[in-house]
């Protein structure tokens, strides 16, 4: 009953927290204040949900560490979308053509700070974390990352392509980030850098969503495995390479710091009680 009643609770969180950012869309200071404040109402009703169903610490999400993993999640977000931009407009498949609309990406920030901590909690902090559990690392992160790409069919303008990107960028490489450190932060920090370089400064399509324009003026133009198409560059073979690549590198650590939950059901208690409660 655990995973239902987590589920239920950031659910809620997500479902009235998305309530308030169509009330405030109009107003960018507002979204921003309101995406900020969904974000944070998430991990507390995280902290308090998780503390009452398991009865532990519940320190995936302890404050202690949080900001400098917050901090460099983000760049690292940020970084790897700029890589993909980069490459594109090496190719002629990004172009600026000026400056778009600051508000707005102040706006998109909120936006996007919102849907970074609310999806972490959701599907790392409760599906993955659970799920690992009853099946260990390996079944846990293909499970889930599959579900979380299967997820973004139901985005405007979805495609099949775009959700197997998705659950390899995502459900893959922010699962690694989780794995490797045990803790929450680092993913959404990754999450959140790669949303808001995707909206908020580059101005392009995030997930098929219909995106307003961010910071730049640009636009996208070539074939759909380069640029993503309607999806947007979260459906390019740079960014499925780029945060395969990521996924791979975290998933050594892990499997280095001995965080890498077996299947075997005796293997998979050992491992686990080594692991930071």
């Amino acid at each position: 009953m655990r995973l239902v009643w987590q589920l239920i609770a950031i659910v809620a969180v997500s479902f009235l927290g998305g309530q308030g950012l169509m009330a405030v869309q109009d107003s960018p200071w507002l979204t921003l204040v309101v995406g900020l404040a969904t974000a944070v109402v998430g991990v507390v009703v995280y902290r308090w949900v998780v503390r009452l169903t398991e009865r532990r610490p519940v320190i995936e999400v302890a404050l202690k560490g949080a900001a400098p993993a917050l901090t460099w999640g983000t760049l690292l977000g940020l970084g790897l979308f700029g890589l993909v931009i980069v490459n594109l407009a090496f190719l002629g498949s990004y172009t600026v053509h000026g400056l778009g609309s600051p508000l707005g990406a102040l706006g998109l920030v909120g936006f996007m700070a919102a849907a970074a901590v609310t999806e972490e909690l959701m599907w790392r902090g409760v599906l993955f974390r659970i799920v690992e559990g009853w099946t260990g690392t390996w079944i846990a992160l293909t499970i889930t990352g599959l579900l979380f790409g299967l997820a973004h069919l139901l985005n405007p303008n979805a495609t099949l392509w775009g959700a197997v990107a998705i659950a390899i960028e995502a459900g893959g490489m922010l699962t690694a980030a989780y794995v490797a450190t045990r803790k929450l932060w680092l993913p959404i920090g990754l999450h959140l850098g790669w949303n808001i370089a995707g909206s908020a400064i580059f101005s392009t399509e995030v997930s098929g969503n219909d995106t307003p324009q961010g910071l730049l003026d640009a636009t996208t133009q070539g074939h759909v495995l380069v640029t993503g198409g309607a999806f947007g560059p979260e459906g390019s073979l740079y960014s499925v390479v780029f945060c395969a690549v990521t996924a791979a590198i975290f998933l050594v650590v892990a499997h280095r710091r001995g965080r890498i939950v077996p299947v075997r059901r005796a293997a998979r208690a050992e491992v686990a009680a080594r692991l930071p409660r």
